[in-house]
């Protein structure tokens, strides 16, 4: 087997915390040895600007974004300072008079927006040239040099040390997501009392899951391979289609004769057993960087509307959670469906280099749940 490669998206993502703690080290220990072997003055900013834009942003996106509102914030807040520095014998409180405006003016332009950071750094970096008012010029470059200097070294190390996309930790958090909704669903529709379940570290995990994906959401936006809006709607559905398992668990066990009723409705478990095993495999292709490209088999409930509208318990009360739960599992199918819909229009989804590398990492089959009728699974 040969050698993982150093862009392989699988290694980033399974070693992603111990990757960013090394290019990190990497970024500092090449900012060092620049500052030492040419004699840098005051390169301690160098170093404090490598691991301000590295810090805590493992993915190319993020550090990109923050480096680039640190070189504009660094750029224009030295530009200014130095401006100021040039006035010759200024009057007093002039300094400090523009320097306040200068920070008031780009706290205002930044205050709504999305470059609070270029904000900031104008201020910093504005503060670091003026000082206390009596700085030297050659002391207010040599600051703002050092602070490109460790911004562009932590943004060109992220980029090309074994880079981490977050696109691709999306990828994989999506179809880890799905993998266990897949087997919650299944492993629901498989048990025969209550007890059988122990739903709540699946469910725990899944909402875990879901909260990281929305933490990805403006790296993913920076990275320019998936919209804002498009990963709103994914996460979105996958919201609702957990909240959906979770009532069809409530709603299974609301009563045994319920559970009776529904047990009783032939043909229904093969419908649920066919649906999780479609949601195994949408979660295969999007882990394996494959087109989505699955025919969902449509719930067919009309065959059980008779037994669901007549439903009673023991003593004669009518029963609804029979029909709740019919419905539940139509619409978990419908939010299934339009899942697919939404993952096989996003034409940057699917990736060549994860399908590249599958075949690495004993991803390139897929096992689906086994069918209940056939325990050697379909196709035996």
């Amino acid at each position: 087997m040969p050698l993982p490669r150093l862009r392989d998206p699988y290694i980033n993502y399974r070693y992603r915390h111990l990757l960013h703690v090394m290019r990190v080290t990497l970024a500092l220990a090449i900012t060092f040895a620049l500052i030492h072997a040419f004699s840098v003055p005051h390169a301690s900013w160098a170093l404090v600007s490598t691991v301000m834009v590295m810090g805590n942003l493992p993915h190319i996106g993020g550090v990109l974004d923050k480096g680039r509102q640190r070189l504009i914030g660094t750029l224009l807040g030295a530009g200014w300072g130095i401006l100021i520095t040039l006035v010759p014998d200024p009057p007093p409180l002039v300094v400090p008079v523009w320097s306040l405006a200068g920070i008031a003016a780009a706290t205002y332009v930044t205050f709504k927006g999305r470059y609070g950071y270029s904000g900031l750094m104008f201020a910093i970096s504005l503060l670091l040239v003026v000082g206390d008012g009596q700085q030297e010029l050659g002391t207010a470059l040599w600051r703002s040099f050092n602070v490109l200097v460790g911004t562009v070294i932590g943004i060109l190390v992220t980029a090309f040390a074994m880079p981490q996309k977050a696109t691709d930790v999306e990828r994989f958090l999506l179809a880890e997501t799905l993998d266990k909704l897949a087997r919650l669903y299944h492993a629901h529709t498989r048990s025969t009392t209550s007890s059988d379940l122990d739903t709540q570290p699946l469910l725990k995990s899944a909402s875990s899951l879901l909260i990281k994906q929305r933490g990805l959401v403006d790296a993913i936006h920076r990275e320019r391979r998936l919209q804002r809006d498009e990963l709103d709607t994914i996460i979105s559905l996958e919201r609702r289609m957990l909240s959906t398992i979770e009532l069809l668990l409530e709603t299974h066990w609301t009563t045994r004769d319920g559970h009776d009723r529904i047990a009783a409705m032939a043909g229904l478990r093969d419908q649920q057993h066919g649906l999780a095993r479609d949601l195994g495999t949408l979660a295969f292709q999007v882990r394996t960087g494959q087109p989505i490209d699955i025919a969902l088999t449509p719930f067919d409930l009309a065959r059980y509307s008779t037994d669901a509208r007549q439903a009673t318990a023991a003593d004669g009360r009518a029963l609804f959670s029979p029909a709740g739960y019919l419905w539940l599992n139509r619409e978990l199918a419908r939010l299934t469906q339009e899942l697919v819909d939404t993952l096989s229009e996003l034409r940057r989804l699917p990736s060549q280099r994860l399908r590249k590398r599958a075949e690495y990492h004993v991803l390139t089959t897929h096992t689906p749940f086994p069918d209940d009728r056939n325990p050697q699974g379909p196709g035996s």
